[in-house]
């Protein structure tokens, strides 16, 4: 692949400098339809240290509208990076619709060596890597990003001239770090890598592009030929999708049990019962909660369940003993124009915790396969893919560490009725209840088939559902309880 390359490709100065101005008049012009068509763009520039990148990357900015382009130096392994899954700092960098963000380096890096070990992975972990990385990619396309990926390759030999150049002048030689040197030091080894890793992360829909970098004239008219007839084809495909757009089936075979109508509602718990195993839980709670801050060990707690069934009673139940440090309650509403304007997991991905914390969600990612799949608000093949999807983004936090529990609070219908009405009734709690609850719950069935197919497409041996018989909130909360406490028990053994 990368050895097959031809760098002796050159392009002189005169030829330059014309292709390179009706580039750039081209690629102002496919942005204003980027920005018309609202398409979100992400531009990765991979390579060999000292391959050019930050050269490349300013003549892509240069005749762009800086207003709505980002550049990102994703290279430096911070803390706040070392403590979340690995994915997280990539779905913080996700442009709006209608945006482009460039990386200077992505999150193919963590094959080379010196980045594996910042990480403290070992080479076995690492493998699995390449399927969050394909899994990320193939989510952000089929959502309508446009991914493009450089990889810049130069020579053992030319790779130790810009270093020796660069360490000539004082204003750069600080770009010379000592993994730069051991790269060059160790070419064929890191090349096999490299070579794997593009074998590995190329797939029809997200190919890389290989650029022969030795001459810069050269390489800035490929990757600005490449950037230009590839949002020319989105556009183009973009335009045809919107009268034709593909369909999603689910996999065969999967039947969708009735569960929720089948499963029971009506725990019972006594007062005095309820008051002994509340005090022990909670007490084991702020326990275990300080082993997990002390052993950087996180966990992420997924509430769903019918309105009025109880989530926040069973929050405040769960967290009472813990330092509030420690953890967040995350209450999911309607999606901003902001979070609209991303893929629709991004506003989750970001708030996942640091090792040692724990993110509580009063509603969550499930929505895209609950509510707008009920209400229309996610297109039939928006909320099918959702299962997928999310199948892989659980996986991608569990790979991590993270523990992972998610409850659905189930009451039988009648007993829904008697809460909303006593909502109405209470001064204090007529806040709670809406109009939108009523109508939601006229759609009872629908919910309910919406949620079986949730609770079977999404029930995985890693990530199971645990049904919570929550018509009595008190045998609910001991239930939620005990079940998370076991959970940290067996993560921090």
């Amino acid at each position: 692949m990368l050895e097959n390359l031809d760098l002796s490709q050159i392009m002189e100065k005169e030829d330059y400098k014309e292709t390179l101005k009706r580039m750039e008049k081209t690629l102002t012009h496919l942005q204003q339809q980027v920005m018309q068509a609202k398409i979100p763009v992400v531009i990765v520039f991979e390579g060999w240290s000292a391959s050019g990148k930050g050269t490349y990357i300013s003549r892509v900015v240069n005749p762009l509208d800086p207003r709505y382009v980002s550049v990102r130096t994703t290279g430096t392994i911070t803390d706040e990076k070392r403590m979340r899954p690995f994915m997280w700092t990539y779905w913080r960098y996700l442009p709006q619709k209608g945006n482009i963000s460039i990386l200077d380096k992505s999150w193919h890096r963590l094959v080379l060596p010196n980045v594996r070990n910042e990480w403290a992975l070992s080479a076995t972990a690492t493998e699995g890597f390449y399927d969050d990385v394909n899994a990320f990619e193939r989510q952000l396309i089929d959502n309508g990003y446009l991914v493009i990926k450089f990889f810049l390759h130069i020579s053992r030999e030319e790779q130790r001239r810009r270093f020796r150049n660069l360490e000539k002048d004082p204003s750069t030689s600080w770009r010379n770090k000592p993994h730069d040197w051991k790269q060059n030091e160790n070419y064929e080894r890191n090349l096999k890598l490299f070579e794997k890793m593009l074998k590995m992360t190329t797939k029809d829909q997200c190919k890389w592009n290989l650029i022969e970098a030795e001459d810069r004239r050269f390489a800035t008219c490929k990757i600005m030929g490449i950037i230009i007839d590839s949002l020319e084809k989105h556009i183009e495909k973009q335009t045809l999708n919107k009268h034709l757009a593909p369909q999603i089936t689910l996999p065969d075979g999967l039947e969708i049990p009735k569960t929720l109508s089948n499963f029971p509602t009506d725990g019972e718990i006594s007062d005095k019962e309820y008051r002994k195993w509340l005090a022990l839980y909670q007490e084991k709670m702020r326990t275990l909660t300080n082993q997990m801050y002390s052993r950087r060990k996180s966990c992420v707690i997924v509430y769903e369940g019918w309105d009025a069934a109880g989530k926040g009673g069973n929050i405040k139940r769960l967290t009472s003993e813990i330092d509030p440090r420690m953890y967040e309650v995350i209450p999911v509403a309607a999606p901003s124009p902001g979070e609209l304007a991303r893929h629709y997991l991004w506003r989750f991905m970001i708030q996942m915790p640091k090792d040692g914390h724990l993110r509580i969600f009063d509603r969550s990612w499930y929505g895209r396969v609950l509510v707008e799949r009920v209400e229309g608000f996610a297109t039939e093949n928006e909320w099918k893919r959702a299962f997928n999807e999310i199948n892989e983004m659980e996986q991608h936090l569990i790979s991590h560490g993270v523990t992972l529990l998610k409850f659905w609070l189930h009451i039988d219908k009648d007993e829904q009725l008697r809460r909303f009405e006593s909502r109405q009734e209470d001064p204090l709690k007529q806040y709670k209840i809406t109009e939108e609850d009523w109508r939601n719950r006229e759609k009872w069935d629908v919910y309910e088939i919406a949620a079986d197919e949730m609770l079977a497409r999404t029930n995985k041996p890693n990530a199971p559902w645990l049904v919570v018989e929550s018509n009595n909130k008190k045998f609910a909360r001991i239930q939620v309880l005990k079940a998370v406490t076991e959970a940290l028990e067996v993560a921090l053994r």
